[in-house]
């Protein structure tokens, strides 16, 4: 499975449950990893996207503990066991960790590869993900160039957990 993520210098991802910045380039480069692809998330996720709507072009699978929680558009998941079950019928590969920080929390040791987009700057956070260069059993397998969009740089990073 798949993580993808933007985060900042301090691994932080979002604030009061919106994004912390919206890089066209890096939105370009998520919407390329996941179209035709399976997308998981947490509720609040689904709810911080434009009307509440899941994302077009791509199966939307939400993990809710709400049972009676059941969005038009979408597969809603009431626990990690029905969720599992779920995700068993897709090839793991075309799986992607779409988000919010409890999400990633519990799929993080589920996943071979996270697709981080790392942005050079600090925002003003209340949500982080696992700092990937703190986990030996993660490496940089690849990085891009530099971007600069305004006065942002970020770079394009694909980490892979190391073969046991």
């Amino acid at each position: 499975m798949n993580i993808i993520v933007a985060v900042d210098k301090n691994w932080a991802i979002g604030n009061n449950n919106s994004l912390l910045v919206s890089i066209p380039e890096d939105m370009k480069y998520f919407k390329d990893h996941t179209i035709g692809k399976v997308v998981v998330m947490g509720r609040k996720t689904l709810e911080s996207f434009p009307g509440s709507k899941p994302l077009k072009q791509r199966e939307n699978i939400v993990l809710s503990s709400d049972k009676n929680y059941n969005p038009s558009g979408v597969i809603a998941a009431h626990s990690m066991e029905e969720l599992d079950d779920i995700l068993s019928k897709y090839n793991s590969e075309d799986i992607y960790i779409i988000g919010g920080e409890s999400i990633y929390r519990q799929f993080l040791d589920k996943c071979d590869v996270a697709h981080i987009t790392r942005i050079n700057y600090s925002y003003q956070a209340d949500a982080y993900f696992p700092n990937l260069d703190e986990k030996k059993e993660w490496v940089i397998t690849q990085s891009s160039d530099e971007h600069t969009y305004f006065d942002l740089e970020y770079v394009f990073l694909k980490y892979e957990k190391k073969v046991k």
